[in-house]
Parts: C-alpha cells; sequence; structure tokens
C-alpha cells in the first residue's frame, strides 16, 4: 500500500462534493465583512437577546456612536481596548466600535482573579476599560487605581432587553451607582468617523491563554486569521443569511469569538446572546429563536440532555451542531442523538489557529478509531496543513501517534510582546496534543501530551478511561494521576452522577475492570457533585490533580 505523505493532504478525498481544496481568501479584515453586511442586510437582526433584538444597522449606528465616545477619550489605531463582559450585545458593538478607530480589542476572562487581571492589565497597557457591571465592583477600582487607566467605562448586561429573568439577572435591573455606558453613547452623534483602513496582517484581537504552563500568554489574532476562518465556517458549514447562530461558548473565548460572532457576521445570520450558560434557560431561548447552528463544549450539551423536560423536538430547527474543546466521546454523542435528536459533529482547534483547524465534513458523523475508542475530530479545513511528529520532531507515518502539528492561514504570527517565543517556527504550532491520522485522512486526538499517566511503566491516556466510564448512570468524568508508592501513578477517575443514579465508586471500578487492561483501570473513583470546569466548559483536569 502507497504510503499517505502529509503535504499531499489525501484527506480532501473526505471534502463535501463541490468543495474545493483550497479557497481564496474573501476579505482581509474583519471590519469589511461587518460593512459588507450591513450594506447587504439593514433590517435584518444581527443580535436577539431575550426579548430584545438589534438589527445590523442598528449595531451601525450605535458602533459609530461608541466610536465617537473612544475617539473623544484618546483610543487610536493600534491601541488597547480591554473588555470584561459576558454574552451580552454590548460585546458586539464594543468589538466593531473599536475596529473603526484601528483599535486592538483585549477580551479578558470575567473570571479571572485580581492577580491574573492584573497581569492582563501590565501587559496589554490598555488606553480603554469597559466592564459589565456585575465586574465592576470585583476590578473596576483596581482597574483605575492601580493601574491607571484613563478611561473605564460600565454598562448594564440587563440593558438591552425586558424581561430580567431572575435566572439570569438576579437584580442585574436594579443595579446603579455608575453611569450607564450605553445611554451616554446614545447621545452621541453617529458617523463621521475617520475611516482607519486594515489590512489582513493588522492585530485585531488579542486572546489570553489559560496559562497552564505558565502565566498568559496574549496571542495576536490578526484581522486576516478571523476573516479566514470565518469564511471556512460559512463554507464548510454551509451558513445561509438569517439562519440564527447561538452563541453557547463565551465571546470572550476563540470558540465563541470566531465560530459564532465573526462566523454570524459574515453569513449574515443573527447570533443568539444570553448572558450566560444556564441550561434551563438557554433551552428557552433555543424554543423562542429556533437556532440552526451552534459549537458548544461537550459538558454544555450534557447539561441541555439533563435538563428536566427536554424533547427531541426542542432541537428540531438545529441544522448542524458542532462540539469541541474536548474529545467527545461516541456514547455520549449516541446518547444526544437518542435524546435531543441531534447528531453532534467534531471539531478541533485552539486559540492560536484562531479557533477551527479539523471539522467533520457535513455528510458524515465520523468514524470512531478501532484502537483508542476515539470519535474523530474531522479533517483539516481548506488551506490547512498538519504533521504527526515524534519527540525529536520526526515526521511520523499515517496511523501512528504523535505531536499535532498546525499550518495555514488561521495560525497566528505570535504572542503580544514575546518576541522570543519559539512555539510557532516557519508558520508551524506544536499543539501538546497527541493525536493519529488514519489512511483515509481522519485525525484521532488521543490527549493531551502533558496528560499522560505512566502507571508501573505503562503508558495511560486518560480519555481511554474516560469513554469507559460514560455510561448512563455517569454525567461526567475526569481521569488523573494519583501517587503510588508501588506503582509511581495510578489511575483516579472523579465522576458526577446522572440525576437519580445510584452506583457506587466500588461499581465502577469493577465495571471498568473488566473492560479495560489490568494497568489501565481505575484503582480510585471519587463521586463528587459537580466537576470544576473552564469558563468554556472544559472539564478541568489541573484542579483535580491537585486535590
Amino acid at each position: 500500500m502507497t504510503e499517505q505523505k502529509f503535504e499531499q493532504r489525501f484527506w480532501q478525498k473526505l471534502y463535501d462534493p463541490g468543495q474545493p481544496g483550497e479557497i481564496h481568501q474573501e476579505y482581509g479584515d474583519m471590519l469589511s465583512v461587518f460593512r459588507d453586511a450591513v450594506r447587504q442586510r439593514p433590517d435584518m437582526p444581527a443580535i436577539l437577546y431575550f426579548d430584545g433584538s438589534l438589527s445590523f444597522s442598528e449595531v451601525d449606528k450605535l458602533s459609530d456612536q461608541m466610536a465617537r465616545a473612544f475617539i473623544d477619550n484618546g483610543l487610536g489605531a493600534g491601541d488597547r481596548l480591554l473588555m470584561v463582559m459576558q454574552n451580552v450585545p454590548q460585546f458586539v458593538l464594543v468589538l466593531i466600535a473599536a475596529w473603526k478607530v484601528g483599535a486592538i480589542v483585549v477580551p479578558a476572562n470575567p473570571m479571572y482573579k485580581s492577580k491574573e487581571f492584573g497581569f492582563v492589565l501590565e501587559d496589554c497597557e490598555p488606553t480603554i476599560v469597559v466592564l459589565q457591571d456585575e465586574f465592576y465592583h470585583a476590578v473596576g477600582k483596581d482597574v483605575t487605581e492601580n493601574h491607571g487607566v484613563g478611561k473605564v467605562y460600565v454598562t448594564s448586561e440587563a440593558f438591552f432587553q425586558g424581561e430580567n429573568d431572575p435566572r439570569v439577572f438576579g437584580d442585574a435591573a436594579s443595579r446603579a451607582g455608575y453611569p450607564e455606558f450605553m445611554e451616554e453613547v446614545s447621545s452621541l452623534p453617529a458617523g463621521d468617523i475617520p475611516v482607519i483602513e486594515r489590512t489582513n496582517t493588522d492585530t485585531a484581537t488579542i486572546v489570553y491563554t489559560s496559562g497552564t504552563t505558565g502565566k498568559p500568554k496574549g496571542a495576536m489574532h490578526s484581522h486576516g486569521n478571523l476573516s479566514f476562518n470565518a469564511q471556512v465556517s460559512r463554507e464548510w458549514l454551509r451558513m445561509a443569511p438569517g439562519e440564527p447562530n447561538l452563541a453557547i461558548a463565551p465571546l470572550f473565548h476563540i470558540t465563541g469569538l470566531v465560530g459564532n460572532l465573526c462566523s454570524a457576521l459574515l453569513a449574515g445570520s443573527p447570533l443568539v446572546l444570553y448572558r450566560r450558560f444556564v441550561p434551563d434557560m438557554v433551552l428557552d431561548e433555543i424554543r423562542r429563536h429556533k437556532p440552526v447552528f451552534t459549537v458548544a463544549p461537550i459538558t454544555a450539551l450534557i447539561a441541555l440532555m439533563n435538563v428536566p423536560g427536554v424533547k427531541p423536538g426542542d432541537f428540531e430547527s438545529f441544522r448542524l451542531v458542532l462540539s469541541g474543546g474536548a474529545p467527545v466521546p461516541p456514547a455520549v454523542r449516541d446518547a444526544l442523538r437518542e435524546k435531543l435528536g441531534i447528531i453532534v459533529r467534531n471539531a478541533y482547534g485552539m486559540t492560536e489557529t484562531s479557533a477551527t483547524v479539523t471539522v467533520t465534513p457535513l455528510q458524515y458523523e465520523g468514524p470512531v478509531d478501532p484502537k483508542y475508542g476515539a470519535l474523530s475530530i474531522g479533517v483539516p479545513v481548506f488551506n490547512t496543513d498538519i504533521r504527526i511528529v515524534d519527540d525529536q520532531g520526526k515526521e511520523v507515518p499515517a496511523g501512528e501517534e504523535g505531536e499535532l502539528l498546525i499550518k495555514g492561514p488561521q495560525v497566528i504570527s505570535g504572542y503580544w510582546r514575546r518576541p522570543e517565543d519559539q512555539s510557532i517556527v516557519d508558520g508551524w504550532i506544536a499543539t501538546g496534543d497527541i493525536a493519529t491520522v488514519d489512511k483515509d485522512g481522519w485525525v484521532y486526538l488521543i490527549d493531551r501530551k502533558k496528560d499522560m499517566i505512566i502507571a508501573s511503566g505503562y503508558k495511560v491516556w486518560p480519555r481511554d478511561v474516560e469513554d469507559v466510564l460514560y455510561t448512563p448512570q455517569v454525567r461526567e468524568v475526569a481521569v488523573v494521576p494519583a501517587r503510588d508508592d508501588y506503582r509511581g501513578e495510578t489511575v483516579r477517575a472523579v465522576v458526577s452522577l446522572t440525576e437519580g443514579a445510584k452506583v457506587t465508586s466500588e461499581e465502577l471500578i469493577d465495571y471498568c475492570k473488566e473492560r479495560l487492561a489490568a494497568y489501565k483501570y481505575p484503582r480510585i473513583v471519587d463521586i463528587i457533585e459537580d466537576l470544576p470546569k473552564t469558563p468554556t466548559g472544559k472539564i478541568l483536569r489541573r484542579a483535580l490533580k491537585e486535590t
């Protein structure tokens, strides 16, 4: 059999019929994307937020007024604007307004503590900070007194809706003690904003990585990075104007920023926002707005599946559901199909690749690797190259495991103020993920390189064990190492159970013992109420290692 060569992009035979291997990048910057959407669909909803909505022309006017406020307070081309917001309409308005003046947007994680937030402030040195009101008391004083930011704006998450759902807003509608930024904005003139020409290499956003191996690094996304992957979403996923795009992932995370926001702008789709993820409330918004597309962490989909009273008819509007951020166990995919009537297709990306790298083509559901039991993460998208390399950096043949390397128009050029960083060499970024590619081109993610457990000298990939534990009684699971005087490390599983489940730790250990090699099955199973997660819904193994 002829050996498959990665440079030949042999996976392209799996593309949808009629799709090319390469696409021509349609836009050089995201502001041009937005202006085209306004010109073509001025009266179409751009944002749906509970009972409120904003058309593309309304977003254009409000972002013009907001840009005027930014200019009046010294924000210019290349300056940084930091915002601390969840999935609210103001996130979109601030982003577009800052781009209109040529500024770089830094969407900060609202879950940052003071030390983490202080590092980001010192690193990016913003001219302006825009805060959602619920974060004002936590970080507002620190911003003004300790970091000398010239202007801080505060805005309410309740501003663009009128229902004040207590599951989401609590007392947000009655908060006071600060001027509302949107009221100031609405009094300013629109138009007459100087046109700032941007190129595809100009930095559009700085998104800080999670900092799992040290201090966070600011990944610099160019306008070309963002507009390319937005176009990939439209072409690959066949997004059409007017089809609501549900943003389950946080917009401050690269998945929500590109997979939802930028993609919705380029496709001319309404972006469905709901502030923060509350499963039963999100289900209500699905019933109300009938979205066609979403991309979500598998934990969010599991949570929706377990909302009391949920039924397949609630999800019948969805034409496409993607999951990324963590491997999707085949058993969970099957359960989602049975209970919600949806087919979840796998995707893969990272902050440094502006989200999308691989996606399952629409005519497939994605195969399961017979060796590892892993559901494929799809195939590389247009214009994208991958390699699998061993520990010495030597490329290994298709079918063998190694570290996944990526190259393409979506890969960032580097990190903010870290010119010495060598994570990206000749356009290739090393992901830290162990993967394999089969002879047809399907990519399988085995696990994070750093999460491998060595038990009595044997390699154990946590995901191998997690996939076995995903039974109908187990809602979530994470496998981590535990110290063992004899084996060096042993396998520990931490699980949460579905409602009403009565299974014990001993029963789960016995279940795994029957289905896994002796060195793989967990010697410890801890049952807890909820597993710790990142803001994007990924289970946080690191936190469990420390307990």
